[in-house]
């Protein structure tokens, strides 16, 4: 698999861009947190002599923001490639007509459900939503197991989420709405608002005031967990739902963009983001995430896929309904 890329690097690395430089060059816009994704491309410019413009989204707009630019950028693209840490934005991305298709001989072993028929995505290196809460303040067997537990009145100020426009989170309610329905959703979220839940700017915020005990339990993503417990932080996760509604997975996506400036040198970093190098490189740091790839041997801290219930989702489905669930969630939460 690795050497397959890195002869089509090999030819990217032998072009000329268009305006004459002699150092090919490709442009990825990135939502992946900075701290796990740019080691995986400064690896690839030493493997393959191609030089990487990342641009990194924040933590407050998590793909939301970089998604926002790519259309604005649609009629003259800057990007090449499009790397997401959630499947909601590379899917209206995709229905705007910003993606163009390619289909990488690196997505071969990577499951069908994760990989556009049309070939506009592929899916690799997945994390889940989890509930973390504080070891200090909270037994293992008091812990919620689903999400629909932290509705209860025993958590009442207790509990901590992201901004739900944004991210990951929205991916998450996007999720829910589709699966559940609108009804029992709003619901929920009009008890977890009675129950003084705190919206904050992000996942790696909701982690520390867990930490800190500022709270007791939220929602965030593995990742964010995983980095505090190797920090020797009090904190643990709960897969919630994992033998009912299922677990949340989110896995990476990558795309080429439409009329991208250096499509060659595109296609190549897409072979090897989608390679089995860059999942074993993603599960084995602090990012801990799931390798898609048979055989690649999953991260230390986190559950194997075999052991719990993934939530079965249509990602299409549920990307058609981030704007309408996630508005319907701000004016419940007044946000």
């Amino acid at each position: 698999m690795a050497g397959l890329w890195i002869a089509v690097a090999g030819a990217a690395c032998r072009s000329v861009d268009s305006a004459g430089d002699s150092e090919p060059t490709v442009t990825v816009y990135v939502s992946t947190d900075r701290v796990f994704s740019e080691p995986v491309l400064r690896e690839y410019e030493q493997r393959s002599g191609v030089r990487v413009n990342a641009v990194y989204d924040t933590e407050e707009t998590k793909s939301t923001g970089l998604a926002n630019r790519l259309l604005a950028e649609q009629n003259r693209p800057r990007a090449d490639v499009f790397w997401s840490n959630e499947p909601v934005r590379t899917l209206v991305l995709k229905s705007r007509g910003v993606l163009a298709p390619y289909r990488s001989p690196s997505a071969q072993g990577i499951p069908d459900a994760l990989v556009d028929p049309e070939s506009y995505w592929t899916g690799f290196s997945a994390r889940m939503r989890v509930i973390v809460y504080n070891t200090t303040l909270v037994e293992p067997d008091g812990a919620p197991q689903s999400i629909f537990d932290l509705a209860d009145p025993t958590w009442k100020g207790q509990v901590a989420m992201a901004d739900p426009r944004f991210g990951s989170t929205s991916f998450h309610v996007a999720a829910l709405y589709t699966r559940v329905g609108n009804a029992k959703m709003d619901d929920f979220f009009r008890k977890l608002k009675m129950n003084q839940v705190r919206v904050v700017e992000g996942n790696s915020v909701v982690r520390d005031l867990v930490a800190r005990g500022e709270v007791k339990v939220g929602l965030t993503d593995t990742d964010d967990v995983n980095v505090a417990i190797e920090d020797g932080q009090p904190v643990a996760m709960v897969l919630p739902d994992k033998e009912g509604l299922g677990v949340p997975m989110m896995p990476n996506m990558v795309s080429l963009i439409a009329n991208a400036p250096h499509a060659e040198q595109g296609r190549a970093l897409i072979d090897y983001l989608l390679s089995s190098d860059v999942e074993q490189m993603l599960a084995d740091s602090e990012a801990v995430q799931i390798p898609l790839h048979a055989g690649v041997p999953g991260p230390e801290n986190i559950p194997a896929i075999d052991s719990f219930k993934p939530m079965t989702l249509d990602y299409a489905a549920a990307a058609s309904r981030v704007e309408d669930a996630t508005m319907r969630l701000a004016s419940i939460l007044e946000l």
